[in-house]
């Protein structure tokens, strides 16, 4: 059976639970589950590859022992099992000294069972089972499958701000270019898109032994706040192959001190997109400079990014327009950037790129750190031939952003892109929301043509008023004789 049919199956299976309700705890009992069978399979490699492999999971809790066999417990055996003693197990792990262990520990601290129904659960588990992450064919067409899973968040409230475009991750990463060696940090890494981009990037262009492998393993680290992202971030590296995930932390970066990073928190690469559009809880904003505090989430990871970055390391960030337009704490906050580091692109998004979860209009923001910036080039991104707006069946795609690619290392002013000097910038209040030159602004236009324009408005909305009249009259008529 196709995966795809696979996990339209389980979906089926769980909605006849009472307990799960709606799509976020259906992915969210999903994902936990398929984060142990791919732990299993993990371990039957480290089984092979390994002398005297030991697993951080106790024997009785591994999928072998209580989920592998489809003749086995069931029901409300099944229920108090993993209610009472896989869960219980999994949180409790004793596993300083064992990094797996950890991973394992981390994932299930905010993990939860939402079934009610054992019988279900183990028809949800004998599907599973069919999937073997050991085979490469079938750990690739899971690949797609995830990203489906992700785009089923949309629709799941709130939990639609966890997937970016997989366009915007990769055309974002490949003009980074991270390459084998540095640091690679997405400090809101939501589901880990922009890592396992650069985890792709990199070997397929650098990786060529079993040391650069190596490398590789130890250079990808991310940070999330809530459970059920980092859990699919967890899920995700081990599928793109990061044995130990354990650099994939469940936490708020913005929640420790900006004092407290220090050279060894340094990085080469960010990639990212922080929340936007959301506030912080109180007391957040204290652990920055007193001339940069705001409880906005999307400006305090800017200022974070720019401490983070080492002299020289690179930087890429999705802002909404506001960051481009905003002023007092904004200005502070785009002068500092602008001195500290080179921004030297501005990727200006059309509207629905991230619809149906927000309409709000963004900027793909890239620069340098140690450079001050001299001028700003930007380049807006036009819709494709025939499409007014992105939706959640037509979203943007990679294909879109050759031109920018060509554009890229061979920079000319044309009808899409265009130029800004810093004396600009500052002369106009560090303000970065600059339109188009090439495009006509409605609001400078003669106004004598835009009188006329009016005038015809004016007269076709009373032509109208009129033939509803008479309708409206004539229906009376008809009604009164």
């Amino acid at each position: 059976m196709a995966i795809s049919t696979t996990i339209k199956t389980i979906q089926d299976i769980m909605r006849k639970d009472a307990g799960v309700d709606g799509d976020a705890q259906r992915i969210s009992q999903l994902v936990w589950m398929i984060f142990l069978k791919i732990f299993e399979d993990k371990e039957k490699e480290y089984e092979q590859l390994e002398d005297n492999y030991r697993s951080p999971i106790p024997e009785k809790l591994r999928w072998r022992n209580w989920a592998a066999d489809p003749e086995g417990i069931t029901g409300e055996e099944l229920l108090d099992f993993v209610n009472n003693e896989l869960f219980k197990g999994l949180k409790n792990l004793h596993a300083q000294s064992d990094r797996r262990g950890l991973v394992v520990r981390d994932v299930f601290e905010d993990a939860y069972n939402y079934m009610k129904s054992g019988t279900l659960m183990r028809q949800v588990i004998n599907k599973i089972n069919e999937i073997d992450f050991n085979i490469s064919e079938d750990r690739h067409l899971f690949g797609d499958i995830y990203e489906q899973i992700l785009r089923d968040l949309q629709s799941a409230g709130n939990a639609g701000e966890y997937y970016t475009p997989r366009a915007i991750t990769q055309f974002m990463v490949d003009m980074v270019e991270p390459k084998l060696g540095e640091k690679i940090l997405d400090p809101a890494c939501g589901t880990g898109g922009f890592l396992t981009c650069a985890i792709n990037n990199i070997r397929r262009d650098y990786v060529k032994s079993i040391e650069d492998e190596e490398k590789l393993q130890k250079s990808i680290s991310g940070v999330e706040k809530k459970p059920l992202p980092h859990l699919l971030c967890v899920t995700n590296m081990l599928l793109h192959g990061i044995e130990v995930p354990s650099q994939i932390r469940h936490d708020n970066t913005l929640a420790r001190p900006l004092r407290d990073y220090g050279s060894a928190d340094r990085v080469d690469v960010i990639v990212t997109n922080p929340p936007f559009g959301g506030m912080e809880e109180d007391g957040i904003e204290s652990n920055f400079p007193a001339a940069y505090r705001t409880r906005e989430t999307a400006d305090l990871f800017l200022l974070l990014i720019m401490h983070l970055l080492k002299e020289g390391g690179r930087g890429a960030i999705v802002l909404p327009d506001g960051t481009l337009f905003g002023e007092g704490v904004k200005t502070r906050i785009k002068e500092k950037l602008l001195e500290e580091c080179n921004l030297h692109t501005i990727v200006r998004l059309p509207n629905g790129v991230f619809s149906p979860y927000t309409g709000i209009k963004t900027n793909l923001l890239f620069f340098t750190k140690g450079v001050p910036t001299k001028e700003i080039w930007f380049y807006e991104h036009p819709y494709p031939n025939g499409v007014k707006s992105y939706n959640k069946t037509k979203p943007i795609r990679i294909e879109e952003f050759e031109p920018e690619k060509a554009w890229w290392q061979k920079r000319e002013k044309n009808e899409r892109a265009w130029k800004v000097s810093i004396d600009e910038i500052k002369a106009s209040g560090y303000n970065l929301d600059i339109k188009n030159p090439s495009v006509v602004n409605n609001a400078h236009r003669d106004p004598e043509e835009l009188l006329a324009e009016y005038r015809k408005l004016l007269t076709g909305i009373a032509e109208t008023r009129n033939a509803l009249k008479n309708e409206l009259k004539a229906a009376l008529e008809v009604k009164n004789a």
